[in-house]
């Protein structure tokens, strides 16, 4: 019997789970207080906007979504895209030499005498790394949130919206009517989609949909250039087509009796997103309502596991559909952390005044 090689084991100070930008920002925090940090990506860099569909801009202006004090540009001076920004992060993590290690799972973190265990599954097998500290910077979008319908599971069923193109001259049914939601109609509309939209509210909601963006979906609805069924939710999904049934905006009933049936050669599901909560599970962190976000001290970022800490939208758990933890407003979990860490403020995010900005206006 052939022996079983032993866990490959390294140390570090700080373990940052997530390699999008506030795992980036962390990770150049520690470098600025002297701590060791290495960052574990379960996919690549910035994972969540790798789905977006290309050329997707950002409801935030730069300088808010800008991190560890690098000034994010762009050339016509509009909100970033989606490969600007995914750009701007390899170049941070370059800049910075900062150690990440995409395409590792982190599968458990153990209490370890005085440290933690991170134990981490890669393509080549398990590692484990011992460490001081963990920061839990693992986003709050792992899955699209499902309706629990029949023809759910299809393959021309998708929760995220792809590159536009594959959409001309196809029959398009999005269900939902926020940002997300509104963005896909038009964008494919103008790529030559015939656009449908089911919403479950009586019209689309004053507050959800931000201003450049709703003039233009009103107009094409009120022309009957996208076609728009208030009031309704999917039933069933066939191949071909859409059962929809009316909601009663009064009681939030629903009728099944007589659908209206809306022929689609896509299905966009853009209702919102879940958190995927297994590694919290797995830490023993203690989850509470609403979102079941991780319990933490606002103060120091710890959650109940001492050494272990969370940043970012992370914390905020399942967000509901009126999100009111973005990117914009998270740089000062960084300084937190890593205060609480050190014991010294070692702050890399944009200055006071635009922090002050962002807590009075969120954009996102």
């Amino acid at each position: 019997m052939n022996a079983v090689p032993p866990c490959p084991t390294s140390s570090c100070q700080v373990v940052v789970v997530g390699g999008g930008p506030i795992g980036i920002e962390t990770a150049v925090a520690c470098r600025y207080a002297g701590l060791d940090a290495q960052v574990i990506e379960a996919g690549v860099i910035g994972q969540t906007m790798s789905w977006w569909a290309p050329g997707t801009r950002w409801f935030s202006s730069n300088e808010r979504i800008a991190i560890a004090g690098v000034p994010l540009l762009t050339p016509d001076q509009t909100k970033a895209t989606r490969e600007q920004y995914l750009t701007y992060l390899r170049a941070v993590v370059q800049q910075f030499g900062l150690d990440v290690r995409c395409r590792q799972r982190v599968a458990s973190v153990q209490r370890d005498g005085d440290g933690l265990t991170v134990l981490v599954q890669t393509p080549a097998g398990g590692r484990q790394i011992r460490c001081g500290q963990v920061v839990l910077a693992v986003g709050g979008t792992d899955h699209p949130r499902r309706m629990g319908i029949d023809g759910e599971d299809l393959p021309h069923v998708d929760g995220y919206l792809r590159e536009v193109h594959q959409y001309f001259g196809r029959r398009v049914l999005i269900v939902g009517g926020r940002n997300s939601a509104i963005e896909a109609a038009l964008r494919l509309y103008h790529v030559g989609a015939d656009v449908t939209l089911s919403y479950r509210a009586p019209s689309l909601p004053s507050t959800s949909i931000k201003y450049w963006l709703r003039p233009e979906i009103e107009g094409l609805i009120r022309a009957g250039r996208i076609t728009a069924h208030y009031s309704t939710v999917p039933l069933r999904i066939t191949s071909s087509q859409v059962e929809l049934a009316a909601v009663d905006p009064e009681s939030g009933d629903i009728d099944r009796a007589s659908p209206t049936i809306v022929p689609a050669d896509d299905v966009l599901t853009l209702i919102g997103y879940e958190q995927d909560k297994t590694l919290f599970r797995e830490i023993g962190i203690e989850l509470v309502h609403p979102g079941d976000h991780p319990a933490y001290d606002a103060e120091t970022m710890m959650t109940s596991v001492p050494g272990v800490y969370v940043a970012g939208t992370a914390v905020a758990g399942t967000q509901s559909s009126r999100y009111k933890v973005f990117l914009e407003n998270c740089h000062e979990h960084v300084d937190k952390i890593v205060r609480h860490i050190t014991g010294r403020s070692v702050a890399v995010s944009q200055d006071s005044s635009i922090d002050s900005i962002i807590r009075a206006q969120p954009e996102s």
